[in-house]
């Protein structure tokens, strides 16, 4: 495996045995069995504690290179950030605050 960063196909193929639905320490673990590299592991670690269902979920959530953020700069995320995001946190899982007609809605 790399010695920098890894990739989302490098994690995939570390994967390739697991049975899904499957929980982070249960990737980590199927990862390690597999002779996964130090960068494989880092990645899958840096993932939110959820089920995943297969490996479109883990594809999506595996935070690989920071710097390739799907092409995010470094504005782009300094915005994220201003607005309560934190680095890895997938867009599903930010708190976002309401609106004033979602607070009339629940009233």
């Amino acid at each position: 495996m790399s010695t920098g960063h890894t990739s989302v196909p490098e994690v995939l193929d570390a994967l390739k045995d697991v049975t899904y639905p499957a929980g982070k320490e249960q990737l980590i673990s199927a990862a390690r069995q597999a002779g996964a590299g130090d960068e494989v592991v880092k990645a899958l670690r840096g993932m939110p504690a959820e089920e995943y269902a297969g490996r479109a979920e883990v594809a999506r959530s595996v935070r690989v290179d920071p710097d390739s953020d799907l092409g995010t700069d470094a504005g782009r995320r300094a915005g994220q950030a201003r607005r309560g995001g934190r680095p890895g946190l997938s867009q599903h899982l930010r708190e976002e605050p309401r609106t004033p007609i979602q607070e009339e809605f629940d009233r």
